[in-house]
């Protein structure tokens, strides 16, 4: 189905993922998109070079580039060493291009799944990295970033309008431009996050968003029973693309990707029971809600409320985890409140 391979080219280093993957994608009914007639669509793969020692000062060059279906992301990172008891600084510049399904997306099949909305979000953004010194239980970045937001069509166009006639951008232009300090901060189980709006420009975006995540697990006897709960909320000015998006895998399954809700506010609750079956898999049971606490129709041009989304959900379902030395694969079969089901299978920590 794919092929990997690492290539030595003097002290750097070049990993090579290429994957044909249409096939399988479509068996396990993912979304199609848009249709396309280059080969190139049908490629899934990544293509990471890294330099140890650009500048003979132990200097750290990443660039790397991945490519999904429909969607794509290229990253260059830049680390300059510095004593480990001071924030590691690294320069970053990404672009990245994917559909916005999870607000403009469509709710096909009692809320399964969701359908293209004609809208895609490419994301340029320059900036600077800083990671403050890890404790066991601590950890911290900060960054501060340009970035540069545009909306197309499927054909590639920029676009102000979603398909409805209602602007996709905060200043109704093709673009939005915005300079954003976030940080984010871990402590055992509990993250944070919180981006806000530097208004450099009287046309830049000023907001404040925050998102936190708490997580509690037990053992019970030899199954392990996991709880977390995520909130968030995003004030001052704001584009369609920052709501919330709630539904889907990680969030709550049953429904499709945003196909739940999208508001400037969310609160979500999953609970997941997992127990062994043997060596390398185990079963599991959850129980997935979220709402966007009526919030949906505070978002710019009320997405959800023309898509019929209705706010809040709840799914249930089980599911396997099989765990081998090349990654964890997950598979999950779910239904929401409307009775229909939705098949979700996942690959996490893929070796390289």
């Amino acid at each position: 189905m794919g092929a990997q391979k690492s290539i030595h080219a003097g002290k750097a280093k070049i990993d090579v993922n290429v994957d044909f993957t249409h096939k399988l994608c479509a068996s396990l009914r993912l979304p199609s998109l848009r249709n396309s007639g280059s080969p190139l669509s049908l490629l899934i793969g990544s293509l990471c070079i890294k330099h140890p020692n650009l500048f003979g000062g132990s200097e750290k060059l990443d660039v790397s580039w991945d490519k999904g279906l429909y969607d794509s992301n290229i990253l260059v990172a830049y680390r300059r060493p510095r004593p480990q008891w001071v924030a590691q600084q690294c320069f970053v510049m990404q672009h990245s291009l994917s559909p916005e399904i999870g607000v403009h997306g469509i709710p096909v099949d009692n809320f399964s799944r969701s359908g293209s909305g004609g809208v895609n979000l490419s994301r340029l953004s320059v900036g600077l990295d800083l990671n403050e010194p890890a404790s066991s239980k601590w950890s911290s970045t900060t960054s501060i970033k340009f970035e540069n937001v545009r909306l197309l069509n499927d054909d590639g166009r920029s676009i102000t309008r979603d398909l409805d006639g209602f602007p996709v951008t905060c200043s109704g232009n093709a673009h939005d431009s915005m300079v954003v300090l976030k940080q984010e901060s871990q402590y055992a189980k509990f993250t944070m996050q919180i981006e806000q709006g530097i208004p450099v420009l009287s046309k830049w975006l000023i907001f404040n968003r925050f998102k936190c995540v708490a997580s509690k697990g037990i053992k019970v006897g030899p199954a392990f029973l996991l709880t977390s709960l995520t909130g968030g909320s995003i004030v001052g000015d704001m584009a369609p693309y920052q709501a919330f998006a709630i539904g889907g895998l990680g969030s709550v399954r049953g429904y499709g990707e945003g196909a739940v809700g999208s508001g400037r506010s969310c609160l979500v609750a999953n609970t997941e029971l997992t127990f062994p079956l043997s060596k390398m898999l185990e079963g599991s049971l959850f129980l997935d809600c979220g709402t966007d606490l009526g919030s949906g129709r505070l978002v710019p041009g009320n997405p959800a409320l023309r898509q019929g989304k209705p706010g809040s959900g709840v799914g249930l379902g089980y599911g396997l985890r099989f765990k081998s030395p090349i990654g964890h694969f997950q598979v999950d079969y779910a239904i929401n409140a409307f009775h229909q089901k939705t098949l979700y299978f996942g690959i996490t920590n893929l070796a390289s």
